[in-house]
């Protein structure tokens, strides 16, 4: 099982982000809120440990928000947690979102390996500061390379920078394919083990959007964003980061095993607001409200549960495999299904096959 923990603390928001998370407040307040959202985790966490009986967890991922805005002993208080609740596997990847400026204030790299850490992901997004300042992150490039750098003085080993391209800029001037590259090389000038690279995707809510709609800003055209794609893709493989999924490039032994879990269809447990969880053909969804979140659990309530037909589960089963290099087994398929793939999708087999698009391998 694949255990994931949401975080749901930022110290800002970005401009372009819709994920479930608010600010946390300074001083007494902002320390109230987190003494109550970890409360509340540990409580859910021991709610499941009841049903699930300590099942084996393989991966843990500390989601956000921002992760690394938590307390060194917060994090080792929540590990400790899971081992008594769950059977945590020797060794497994236990992965912190981080933001760059987080990971330079104070003992956080220090405190994080002490807990437990053995994989960060570092938020870079950009070298480009005009950029980050209209991302409305809040650090700089001079930031995000000693974050980095100060992560591997730590003693981390295991480093994923997640970068954005297709960036909008002002006056007509979105991020090109050159400028793409560039920011490529940066990252891979560091020699990180691995590299996500996420497509800008806006929507209406966060102010980004807005700025979009009134025209203040553009994005590359699609043709643009084809080419800026396949060119960083092209570009990491060379420099050997191997793409084993539509956003992830990994050094061989690498890849996010968490991550890697979600698109095999493994079993994940989410705690916290907001979180997801998928056991077998059951799924459940957190209540992404903060106080609706620790209301519920206070009361000793769950989630309920939903269960999956039986043709939700074939759709998602194609299209996770259909992210990933290693792509969709036509024997898994069948044995989930009682059909053969390759003639009940022949049509669209043949023509994505004319197109360059797909291949099989029997």
């Amino acid at each position: 099982m694949l255990l994931y923990i949401h975080v749901p603390f930022c110290r800002s928001k970005c401009a372009y982000c819709s994920f479930s998370s608010q600010v946390l407040p300074k001083g007494r307040v902002g320390a109230y809120m987190l003494k109550k959202y970890l409360a509340a985790l540990i409580g859910e966490m021991r709610m499941q440990t009841d049903i699930l009986d300590k099942t084996q967890v393989r991966s843990i991922f500390f989601g956000g928000g921002t992760p690394s805005l938590l307390p060194g002993r917060a994090i080792t208080g929540i590990l400790e947690e899971t081992r008594k609740c769950f059977d945590v596997s020797p060794g497994a990847e236990i992965t912190l979102e981080a933001n760059p400026e987080s990971l330079l204030d104070g003992d956080c790299l220090a405190e994080a390996r002490k807990a437990g850490i053995n994989r960060l992901s570092i938020g870079m997004q950009s070298f480009e500061d005009p950029v980050l300042g209209l991302l409305g992150r809040r650090h700089d490039s001079w930031q995000a390379e000693n974050a980095f750098s100060a992560a591997r003085a730590a003693g981390f080993s295991n480093i994923n920078l997640d970068l954005i391209w297709a960036l909008p800029g002002r006056e007509g001037r979105p991020q090109s394919q050159m400028r793409w590259l560039s920011t490529l090389r940066r990252a891979v000038d560091l020699q990180p083990e691995h590299i996500s690279t996420y497509c800008l995707s806006l929507e209406d809510g966060p102010p980004l959007g807005k700025l979009l709609e009134q025209g203040e800003i553009s994005l590359p055209g699609e043709r643009e964003q084809s080419s800026m794609y396949l060119a960083g893709a092209d570009y990491l493989e060379g420099q050997g980061y191997m793409q084993y999924e539509i956003s992830n490039f990994a050094r061989m032994g690498f890849a996010c095993l968490h991550n890697k879990g979600y698109w095999q269809g493994e079993d994940y447990l989410g705690i916290g607001p907001a979180a997801v969880s998928t056991m077998g053909a059951r799924r459940r969804t957190n209540p992404a409200h903060l106080k609706i979140w620790t209301e519920m659990v206070a009361k000793g309530d769950s989630s309920p549960w939903e269960e999956l037909d039986m043709l939700t589960r074939l759709k998602e089963i194609l299209m996770l495999r259909l992210r990933t290099s290693a792509g969709l087994s036509l024997g898994e398929w069948r044995k989930r299904s009682g059909r053969p793939f390759l003639t009940d999708f022949a049509a669209q087999v043949a023509l994505l096959q004319q197109i360059g698009l797909a291949r099989t391998r029997r």
